[in-house]
């Protein structure tokens, strides 16, 4: 049988998950973007110092990527019980709302219940989507897929952070990002279902079983293998650049300041360049672990020049956010991987709960950074916070480098297989 798409069929399927992967990653950054200008005015500017400003900031966060961990289980559970299409298109409508109510808020806690919502509802596209770009392509080319997915993508952080420079009222941001979701349904339109995921659903054999995951010790280490080399493009984004202000302060920098969504933007501009990069190399060494170490190896190196030389001048510093973008652009290389390790009945399990772990090990590296900053370094009763991030990306760097030699390679695997 035949499971592989017609060009103009296979076209669609690419463009409809590019184009949501752009606007899951422009509503996921959109937070990180406007967290000072929205919470300055819903506080008021006598409450908004910058230990406020910092708290809640990283509570609000922590709400959201809490959503996208109890999303990633449902959406990932519901694309292969029901199919990947369910998922695009539940997925897109409730992260499309709940972003559009965002602009509306004028509390804290109603920051919350949005930003837990919103990020349940982006854990489910950008699973669903690889899941079925990869089961619609073959096994020599859906690289390329995925990398195009995944540069298209990551492009929407740049755009969120130029949109968040230019446009005045950080409401404006989360209306304009719920409407180009909402938009992205009509393209879904006469997108056809993976024909894997319908010869798996006439199997009978059981579908969507997050513990199918762990029922051997073989993929249970694969699975948490493939979570942990990623952790650090998460601990960049959510410490390093999120908290970069905080960070250049505890540093005894004060001839310039970091701007988070300036900073997001230009790390999001290496991203993308990286993502491109990442999969061409992983296609030329038909290899996904030779092209996973090569730029692991850069990130470590771009993670030291940020603590060592970004502190000179505000060109080095964002110069040096650009390289540091770049090296983490193995997001595509990652998720190829995420989606080749796996049989058909679980594949949009692991494929949508893997990154949405991922990004949620925010809120564990978040807990991290706090303690060492209130626990383990202090400076006179001062919190260290460039100690702190040090310390959290060596237990990161240590975790991700014992996953990696413990991943299988996937690149020539044949997926059309069941658990």
């Amino acid at each position: 049988m035949n499971l592989v798409k017609s060009s103009a069929s296979l076209n669609k399927i690419i463009i409809v998950a590019a184009l949501g992967y752009f606007v899951d990653i422009y509503d996921l950054v959109l937070f990180s973007v406007e967290r000072k200008d929205s919470l300055t005015e819903i506080l008021g500017a006598g409450n908004a110092t910058p230990a406020n400003l910092m708290n809640i900031g990283l509570s609000l966060l922590n709400w959201q990527m809490g959503g996208m961990l109890v999303g990633g289980l449902f959406w990932g559970i519901l694309g292969d019980k029901k199919g990947r299409l369910s998922v695009l298109f539940g997925s897109i409508l409730m992260y499309s709302v709940a972003n559009i109510a965002n602009g509306f808020v004028t509390n804290v806690q109603w920051y919350a219940v949005l930003r837990f919502i919103s990020g349940f509802g982006l854990a489910g596209e950008l699973g669903a989507g690889i899941t079925l770009v990869s089961e619609s392509m073959s096994k020599e080319r859906r690289g390329i897929g995925t990398m195009i997915v995944a540069t298209v993508g990551v492009f929407g952080a740049v755009v969120a952070g130029f949109m968040g420079n230019i446009i005045p009222n950080w409401r404006w941001s989360f209306f304009i990002g719920g409407g180009m979701g909402l938009l992205l349904l009509i393209l879904r339109m006469g997108v056809l279902e993976s024909g894997m995921f319908e010869s798996a659903k006439k199997s009978g054999a059981r579908k969507g079983n997050f513990f199918d995951l762990f029922r051997t010790r073989k993929t249970a280490i694969q699975y948490l293998s493939v979570i942990m080399i990623a952790v650090p493009v998460w601990y960049v984004m959510g410490i390093l650049i999120t908290f970069s202000p905080e960070i250049f302060v505890s540093m005894g920098v004060t001839h310039f300041k970091p701007d988070a969504g300036k900073s997001i933007m230009y790390a999001y501009i290496g991203i993308t360049v990286g993502d491109l990069a990442s999969g061409l190399i992983s296609q030329l060494l038909k290899s996904r672990k030779k092209a996973l170490a090569i730029f692991m190896s850069l990130t470590a190196g771009s993670i030291v020049l940020y603590f060592k030389l970004a502190i000179i001048s505000e060109v080095y510093y964002y110069t040096i956010i650009t390289v540091i973008g770049f090296a983490t652009g193995y997001w595509a290389v990652f998720m190829s991987t995420a989606a080749e390790l796996f049989g058909t009945n679980i594949r949009a399990t692991a494929t949508t709960t893997a990154p949405n772990f991922v990004r949620g090990s925010v809120i564990f590296l978040a807990f991290l950074f706090k303690f060492f900053q209130n626990f383990v370094f202090t400076n006179e009763g001062t919190s260290n916070a460039q100690n702190a991030a040090i310390a959290v990306g060596f237990v990161v760097a240590v975790l991700a480098a014992i996953a990696w030699f413990n991943l299988k390679e996937t690149f020539h695997k044949d997926l059309n297989y069941l658990e």
